[in-house]
């Protein structure tokens, strides 16, 4: 509410909602998994608070409890679209299998959607990399600072002002 006392239009959500995940390992790779196994109907999205949970209006007694994502304009999960940079250039579902964490039954069945999903080349340390011989790593310009291994560089790859 606003100090008016009238309600705030909030506008609907519109077109596509994108995910960008810093790496494709087994978290990443059973999120998307997880995703798109409730969008094809392969699975109910037992444990999420925007598909499955309710907000109540009003007093208990009024019955007033319709489900979040009903009653506030987030994106629908059909608007849902994932990116993500590894230094492994394995697709989602390579990494999935190799992570071990999903079913083969379930891997089998996302396996189109997940092999569409390849990572961007990450930005790392070389000397982290020094024993790896299939790393994804960037080519844009990088500005590494300290010991983190951190990078100020855009998605585009071009450097911010920062980088000497």
């Amino acid at each position: 509410m606003t100090t008016s006392g009238k309600g705030r239009a909030i506008k609907p959500a519109e077109g596509k909602l994108g995910i960008l995940l810093p790496g494709m390992g087994a978290v990443a790779t059973t999120f998307m998994a997880g995703v798109e196994a409730i969008r094809t109907g392969l699975s109910k999205p037992i444990g999420s608070l925007t598909q499955m949970g309710t907000v109540r209006l009003g007093k208990r007694t009024d019955n007033r409890s319709p489900l979040i994502k009903d009653f506030v304009p987030i994106a629908r999960l059909e608007d849902v679209v994932f990116g993500g940079w590894d230094i492994y250039t394995d697709n989602a579902y390579v990494a999935a299998k190799k992570a071990g964490v999903l079913e083969n039954e379930h891997l089998a069945a996302l396996q189109p959607f997940l092999e569409k999903i390849k990572p961007w080349p990450a930005a790392t340390s070389p000397a982290a990399l020094i024993s790896r011989r299939d790393w994804n790593r960037a080519s844009a310009p990088t500005c590494f600072s300290g010991s983190s291994g951190t990078r100020s560089t855009s998605i585009t790859g071009e450097t911010n002002g920062n980088c000497r």
